[in-house]
Protein backbone atom coordinates (compact mmCIF):
# COMPACT_ATOMS: atom_id res chain seq x y z
CA UNK A 1 0.00 0.00 0.00
CA UNK A 2 1.18 3.41 -0.58
CA UNK A 3 -1.26 6.53 0.30
CA UNK A 4 -0.38 10.30 0.82
CA UNK A 5 -2.09 12.16 4.12
CA UNK A 6 -2.33 16.00 3.77
CA UNK A 7 -4.28 18.24 6.09
CA UNK A 8 -4.85 21.85 7.10
CA UNK A 9 -4.45 23.43 4.04
CA UNK A 10 -7.06 26.47 4.80
CA UNK A 11 -7.83 27.63 1.73
CA UNK A 12 -4.62 26.59 -0.60
CA UNK A 13 -6.54 24.81 -3.09
CA UNK A 14 -2.69 25.20 -5.43
CA UNK A 15 -0.97 22.82 -3.42
CA UNK A 16 -3.78 20.18 -2.86
CA UNK A 17 -4.04 20.31 -7.22
CA UNK A 18 -0.21 20.30 -7.09
CA UNK A 19 -0.41 16.55 -4.82
CA UNK A 20 -2.85 15.12 -6.97
CA UNK A 21 -1.29 15.89 -10.12
CA UNK A 22 2.23 14.93 -9.11
CA UNK A 23 0.89 11.79 -7.34
CA UNK A 24 -2.08 10.68 -8.91
CA UNK A 25 -0.40 7.85 -10.54
CA UNK A 26 1.98 6.91 -7.93
CA UNK A 27 0.10 6.13 -5.02
CA UNK A 28 -3.29 3.92 -4.17
CA UNK A 29 -5.28 6.74 -2.34
CA UNK A 30 -4.61 10.77 -1.24
CA UNK A 31 -6.20 11.40 2.15
CA UNK A 32 -7.11 15.37 3.12
CA UNK A 33 -7.51 14.99 6.77
CA UNK A 34 -10.24 18.28 6.73
CA UNK A 35 -10.11 22.21 7.19
CA UNK A 36 -9.53 22.39 3.41
CA UNK A 37 -12.26 25.74 3.52
CA UNK A 38 -13.17 24.61 0.29
CA UNK A 39 -16.60 23.59 -1.25
CA UNK A 40 -18.02 19.93 -0.97
CA UNK A 41 -18.86 19.81 -4.27
CA UNK A 42 -15.01 21.23 -5.30
CA UNK A 43 -12.79 18.73 -8.34
CA UNK A 44 -10.22 18.40 -6.32
CA UNK A 45 -12.70 15.08 -4.05
CA UNK A 46 -12.99 13.41 -6.98
CA UNK A 47 -9.18 12.68 -6.72
CA UNK A 48 -8.74 12.81 -2.62
CA UNK A 49 -10.74 11.43 0.22
CA UNK A 50 -11.82 14.31 2.48
CA UNK A 51 -13.75 14.62 5.93
CA UNK A 52 -14.99 17.80 8.06
CA UNK A 53 -12.64 19.91 10.03
CA UNK A 54 -13.94 22.26 12.47
CA UNK A 55 -13.94 25.11 9.85
CA UNK A 56 -15.43 23.58 7.09
CA UNK A 57 -18.30 24.92 7.42
CA UNK A 58 -20.66 22.78 5.74
CA UNK A 59 -22.55 19.55 6.37
CA UNK A 60 -22.15 18.24 3.27
CA UNK A 61 -18.81 16.41 4.62
CA UNK A 62 -18.37 13.31 6.54
CA UNK A 63 -17.43 13.44 10.05
CA UNK A 64 -14.92 10.17 9.68
CA UNK A 65 -14.24 8.28 6.69
CA UNK A 66 -13.26 4.68 6.91
CA UNK A 67 -11.74 2.92 3.92
CA UNK A 68 -9.58 -0.39 2.88
CA UNK A 69 -6.88 0.06 0.90
CA UNK A 70 -5.10 -2.88 -0.38
CA UNK A 71 -6.15 -5.19 2.81
CA UNK A 72 -5.33 -2.40 5.12
CA UNK A 73 -7.86 -0.63 7.29
CA UNK A 74 -7.76 3.44 7.44
CA UNK A 75 -10.07 5.78 9.88
CA UNK A 76 -9.97 9.35 9.21
CA UNK A 77 -11.23 12.36 11.05
CA UNK A 78 -10.01 15.59 11.48
CA UNK A 79 -9.24 15.44 15.08
CA UNK A 80 -11.42 18.03 16.94
CA UNK A 81 -13.92 16.22 18.22
CA UNK A 82 -11.62 13.32 19.40
CA UNK A 83 -9.82 15.71 21.69
CA UNK A 84 -6.57 14.95 20.19
CA UNK A 85 -4.82 18.31 21.82
CA UNK A 86 -4.71 16.41 25.18
CA UNK A 87 -4.29 12.58 24.63
CA UNK A 88 -4.86 10.07 21.26
CA UNK A 89 -6.91 7.58 23.33
CA UNK A 90 -10.55 8.67 21.74
CA UNK A 91 -9.12 8.84 18.15
CA UNK A 92 -7.85 5.16 18.50
CA UNK A 93 -10.39 3.97 20.79
CA UNK A 94 -12.26 4.99 17.51
CA UNK A 95 -9.95 3.41 14.90
CA UNK A 96 -9.96 0.18 17.05
CA UNK A 97 -13.97 0.12 16.68
CA UNK A 98 -13.40 -0.22 12.88
CA UNK A 99 -11.03 -2.41 13.03
CA UNK A 100 -8.55 -0.10 11.86
CA UNK A 101 -4.37 -0.50 11.28
CA UNK A 102 -4.25 3.65 10.73
CA UNK A 103 -5.93 6.61 12.33
CA UNK A 104 -5.28 9.26 10.13
CA UNK A 105 -6.19 12.90 11.48
CA UNK A 106 -5.26 16.70 11.68
CA UNK A 107 -6.37 19.47 13.83
CA UNK A 108 -3.20 20.08 15.78
CA UNK A 109 -1.42 21.39 12.56
CA UNK A 110 1.64 19.21 14.12
CA UNK A 111 3.41 16.44 11.92
CA UNK A 112 3.36 13.12 13.79
CA UNK A 113 3.42 9.42 13.94
CA UNK A 114 3.56 6.99 16.34
CA UNK A 115 2.08 3.05 17.19
CA UNK A 116 -0.91 2.62 19.61
CA UNK A 117 -1.43 -0.30 20.00
CA UNK A 118 -1.23 -1.87 17.14
CA UNK A 119 -2.45 1.55 15.07
CA UNK A 120 -0.71 3.58 13.11
CA UNK A 121 -1.49 7.21 14.43
CA UNK A 122 -0.75 9.64 11.60
CA UNK A 123 -1.32 13.52 11.80
CA UNK A 124 0.42 14.97 8.18
CA UNK A 125 0.61 18.32 9.98
CA UNK A 126 -0.47 21.39 8.07
CA UNK A 127 0.35 22.07 4.09
CA UNK A 128 0.01 25.56 4.38
CA UNK A 129 -0.15 26.60 8.23
CA UNK A 130 2.50 24.95 10.49
CA UNK A 131 2.14 24.43 14.28
CA UNK A 132 4.31 23.50 17.26
CA UNK A 133 8.14 22.50 17.01
CA UNK A 134 8.80 21.93 13.29
CA UNK A 135 7.64 24.83 11.51
CA UNK A 136 7.74 23.88 7.81
CA UNK A 137 4.14 22.79 5.95
CA UNK A 138 4.16 19.34 5.50
CA UNK A 139 2.64 16.04 4.07
CA UNK A 140 3.42 12.06 4.45
CA UNK A 141 3.42 9.23 2.43
CA UNK A 142 2.58 5.76 3.82
CA UNK A 143 4.35 2.36 2.86
CA UNK A 144 3.86 -0.36 3.50
CA UNK A 145 4.51 -4.03 2.74
CA UNK A 146 4.21 -7.44 4.68
CA UNK A 147 6.95 -6.71 7.59
CA UNK A 148 6.78 -2.60 7.73
CA UNK A 149 5.35 0.44 7.70
CA UNK A 150 7.43 3.27 6.81
CA UNK A 151 6.24 7.19 6.97
CA UNK A 152 7.94 9.59 4.85
CA UNK A 153 7.03 13.75 5.68
CA UNK A 154 8.01 15.82 2.92
CA UNK A 155 7.97 19.67 2.51
CA UNK A 156 6.27 21.95 -0.21
CA UNK A 157 9.17 21.59 -1.88
CA UNK A 158 8.42 17.83 -2.15
CA UNK A 159 11.75 17.20 -0.66
CA UNK A 160 12.16 14.86 2.44
CA UNK A 161 12.15 15.44 5.40
CA UNK A 162 14.47 13.05 7.48
CA UNK A 163 14.14 13.63 11.19
CA UNK A 164 10.00 13.55 11.03
CA UNK A 165 10.19 10.64 8.62
CA UNK A 166 10.03 6.87 10.31
CA UNK A 167 9.51 3.29 10.32
CA UNK A 168 7.40 0.40 12.31
CA UNK A 169 7.36 -3.21 12.30
CA UNK A 170 3.95 -4.81 11.50
CA UNK A 171 4.75 -7.54 14.37
CA UNK A 172 5.05 -5.31 17.09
Amino acid sequence: MKVLVVSDSHEDREILVELIERYKDKVDQIFHCGDSELEATDSVWDSMMTVKGNMDFTDEYKLTQVVDVKNERIFMAHGHLFDVNYSMQELVYAAKEENADYAFFGHTHQAKSEKIDSIVVLNPGSISEPRGHYLVPTYAIVESDEFQIIVTYYNRAHNVIKNLSCQFSKNS
